[in-house]
């Protein structure tokens, strides 16, 4: 089969195809082919990294800039989905979780519900890594207030860790790590201290970190450690206790 028909078989028209394997979107077998004519077996083609398959899962990371919504489909304003190519979007794929419209970072999109709402569900614990600039000087009172847990207006936040990187007089940079994600949790917690977020980076979900060199608006694939890590520990690979 030609390439640019096997590519075709994700929902591209001929000549969507033919412009996403000269543009280097399409690899056989792991390899980068230009020619759409090159023959080519569909299973082992991918396109932007995903196999060709429908049936295959799909778990990408996106580097969310300020502004996107973390939601498949808004009527005004843009989505992580947006960021993707059509073929991508037609393949069924959800966020794990939301990130506000103004915090950047890791999102997780996949078309497996189940470990996305494991990755969610507080019992399975799954780790949030946030860089957070804040107003004020940060210091031990604001990490222990962190690690004792915070009572906000509605509920009080489970015991969190708070790294502090650096402590100015105007404004602090820290990391915190937490296993809940409820709505602007993290911000509410700042301000509960009366240090005011600035900007807010989530870092890491579990065992995936945001690949570095993923400027705004990229995505890649999950490689199959981080989806293996993933699966592990959200108890994938072993009966539900």
């Amino acid at each position: 089969m030609r390439l640019d028909k096997a590519v075709a078989l994700a929902g591209l028209t001929r000549s969507e195809a033919k412009k996403a394997v000269a543009g280097g979107r399409v690899r056989v077998n792991g390899q980068v082919v230009r020619d759409p004519g090159f023959p080519a077996e569909p299973d082992a083609v991918t396109l932007d990294g995903a196999p060709l398959g429908a049936t295959a899962e799909l778990h990408l990371m996106v580097n969310k800039p300020a502004g996107v919504l973390t939601a498949t489909e808004d009527r005004r304003l843009p989505t992580v989905l947006d960021l993707l190519p059509e073929a991508l979007r037609r393949r069924g794929l959800g966020p794990v979780g939301r990130l506000d419209r103004d915090v950047t970072g890791l999102v997780l999109l996949t078309t497996d519900g189940q470990l996305a709402h494991r990755l969610i569900a507080p019992k399975w614990k799954a780790e949030k890594l946030y860089r957070a600039r804040c107003e004020g000087r940060l210091g031990p009172a604001e990490v222990a207030a962190f690690a004792g847990g915070l009572a906000l207006s509605d509920f009080t936040a489970k015991p969190a860790r708070l790294e502090i990187l650096s402590a100015g007089t105007d404004e602090s940079l820290a990391e915190v790590a937490l296993t809940e994600g409820k709505f602007h949790q993290v911000k509410r917690m700042f301000a509960a201290v009366g240090h005011p977020l600035i900007a807010l980076e989530r870092r890491r979900i579990g065992c995936v970190a945001l690949d570095e060199s993923l400027a705004p608006g990229a995505f890649r694939p999950l490689t199959e450690a981080e989806l293996a890590g993933l699966r592990a520990l959200c108890g994938l690979d072993a009966p539900e206790p």
